[in-house]
Formats: structure tokens, C-alpha cells, sequence
């Protein structure tokens, strides 16, 4: 490993998702990508806060990602940093996916881009469902509730 670059593990994470919406299923896909796109992840610089999956002529895409160019490329390899991505699944999977999003309304959110123990790129996918504001202002008390008890606790002993 050189220093510096992911060979296994989480390359990008999209930490707001988990707070923004209620993650149901979750699915591993694998990424369609070209090897600049990979040297870039590996170094740990992709960004999905604002990405999102869909279908699109059947198959499932990653839309809005952000990986930016390798800077130590060349001029042959450069690729547009937010183009849309194939997603790498089975056919029942596609069609589960594709009846969950028309039938239930769900959304398909990006929770992380990872390397698996072979070193292939990785997309963890949830089926999630959007939170409403009550939901949010509730998960910032218990999560302000957790850290003052740490902290009392901490205090006393």
C-alpha cells in the first residue's frame, strides 16, 4: 500500500444520509468506473453528499457523485467529475429496486463508497425514506441527551 491510499475500506462516506432519511434496505453494488476515477477514490477524495441512484433504460446509475480529476494524470485521461456512474447489479435486483422506488416512493441514497478485501469499488445503497422535521429535532435531542450523560458520567467517576 502507498502511503496515503485506501486499498480496503471506506473511500467516501455520505454521513448527513443517515440524518436525512429513514434507511430501510441496504444493498452493496458494485461501481463501472475508469482508472483515473479509481487512483482518485483510492486517495480518498470522492464526495456524495449530493449523489443519488436511479434507473435510467433499465439499469441503475449513480448520478451526481463527485470524483475529482487525478491530478497526476494525463491529458488522455481525463473524465468529466460528476458523470453519471453504472451501477453494477443483478436484473432481479435492478427490477426490486426499480418497483420499490415507483410503487413506495422511496429513494435510492448513496451511504458510502468502499473497497472490498479484493480491492473493487463498492457502493452501499438504502432504500430510504425522507424524515420529517419532528424526526430530525428528535434525533438531535437524543443525541445531545447521550452526550451530556458521557460527559456527567465522566465527570463523576
Amino acid at each position: 500500500m502507498k502511503k496515503g491510499l485506501i486499498s480496503h475500506g471506506v473511500a467516501a462516506q455520505n454521513r448527513k444520509a443517515r440524518f436525512d432519511y429513514k434507511i430501510g434496505e441496504t444493498i452493496e453494488a458494485g461501481l463501472a468506473l475508469i482508472g483515473p476515477e479509481v487512483k482518485s477514490l483510492r486517495a480518498g477524495r470522492a464526495t456524495l453528499s449530493e449523489a443519488w441512484a436511479g434507473e435510467r433504460d433499465g439499469e441503475m446509475w449513480l448520478f451526481n457523485c463527485y470524483i475529482p480529476e487525478w491530478q497526476a494524470g494525463s491529458f488522455m485521461a481525463k473524465f468529466e467529475p460528476r458523470r453519471p456512474r453504472k451501477l453494477l447489479l443483478h436484473r432481479k435486483q435492478v427490477q426490486s429496486l426499480t418497483g420499490a422506488i415507483t410503487r413506495e416512493g422511496a429513494t435510492l441514497v448513496p451511504l458510502d463508497i468502499h473497497f472490498n478485501e479484493r480491492g473493487r469499488a463498492k457502493v452501499l445503497l438504502g432504500l430510504a425514506e425522507g424524515k420529517k422535521k419532528h424526526d430530525k429535532r428528535a434525533a438531535i435531542a437524543a443525541r445531545d441527551w447521550q452526550r451530556d450523560k458521557a460527559r456527567l458520567m465522566r465527570e463523576k467517576g
